[in-house]
């Protein structure tokens, strides 16, 4: 059986998934709440900044890096809208990942 009992309800936002992590709960807005997190979404990877040749990176939960990778496809493909709501996310939730993967 598979432990969810870091997906936590989330009243105030409907249609979203609120997910437990490091004492704090995130909210994973639309369309976010569709990418695949695994099946330890707070396991921890680590991320290059891939302009940096290696040199900085970041650790994020694996729910993390799938909204990041979203907001690369959205970037390659030239989704801007979902860009945005991505990149604002994680300006708000993880700054300093932020500063060091996507600035």
């Amino acid at each position: 059986m598979i432990d969810l009992s870091y997906i936590i309800p989330d009243n105030k936002a409907r249609n979203m998934k609120a997910i437990q992590y490091n004492n704090k709960t995130y909210t994973i807005p639309k369309p976010f709440d569709q990418c695949y997190f695994g099946s330890d979404p707070t396991r921890e990877m680590t991320i290059f900044n891939r302009f940096s040749n290696n040199q900085q990176s970041a650790k994020l939960p694996t729910f993390a890096v799938a909204i990041y990778d979203t907001i690369i496809g959205a970037e390659q493909t030239e989704d801007y809208d979902l860009m945005q709501k991505g990149l604002t996310w994680f300006q708000k939730n993880f700054t300093n990942e932020y500063y060091t993967l996507l600035d």
